[in-house]
């Protein structure tokens, strides 16, 4: 079998990945695929730690809701992102992979708190690690939380799977500019030179800082 490149990771889901078609809250079979993918790379012997979105749940922002709190919709939005973790805890470990989520949030009759050296503990013995709630901080998105996570637990990539059918980067939205073209490699400076909406810019910039990679695929 061929050599994984890294040996930890940090994946990084959308929230409406887990969705299926109609991208708003949760579907079974594709909660199910998901696990059996991620479990695959674990059993290449891949350290997997997993930040997913909340979006399916919670855009509170947009749409109806534009105008509320920033920092009360934020709130909201962290408990999406521990609804997905559990249903994808749960699909992980009903296939057979022990599961730990852990939340900046505290909450603990449902997640660990996130306390970093646990973390890696549970690596260490094995477990996939969850991580939920983003920073536990207004005003950051769940891209800047798998940047800040990558680094903290020494993961050496953060694959990010988006849900749109957009395979790659491009150098324009290839849904909207049919001459877009896919950029098959790009440093961190020139997707924010260029405004390329692949994470957002203060990810993009954490990443550039650590030496982070981002790989970009349709999940």
């Amino acid at each position: 079998m061929t050599s994984p490149r890294w040996k930890r990771i940090v994946f990084k889901p959308s929230g409406e990945a887990l969705a299926g078609d109609s991208g708003q809250g949760l579907d079974g079979d594709t909660l199910a695929a998901t696990a059996r993918e991620i479990i695959a790379v674990r059993d290449m012997g891949v350290d997997v730690t997993v930040v997913v979105g909340g979006g399916n749940f919670w855009r509170g922002r947009q749409g109806a809701m534009t105008g509320m709190d920033a920092t009360q919709s934020d709130h909201i939005g962290m408990l999406g992102t521990v609804m997905n973790a559990l249903a994808l805890q749960d699909a992980l470990e009903r296939a057979g992979q022990t599961t730990r989520v852990m939340s900046a949030i505290e909450m603990p009759r449902i997640a660990e708190p996130y306390i970093r050296r646990r973390a890696m503990r549970h690596l260490e013995k094995g477990r996939l690690v969850i991580f939920a709630a983003g920073t536990g901080n207004p005003y950051f998105t769940t891209d800047t939380t798998a940047a800040l996570r990558a680094a903290e637990v020494g993961a050496e990539a953060v694959l990010k799977g988006t849900h749109s059918g957009v395979d790659g980067i491009y150098s324009a939205d290839p849904r909207l500019e049919a001459d877009a073209g896919k950029l098959t490699a790009v440093s961190h400076l020139e997707v924010l030179n260029r405004g390329l909406k692949v994470m957002d810019s203060t990810a993009i910039t954490f990443c550039m800082d650590n030496r982070l990679p981002i790989i970009v695929f349709d999940v």
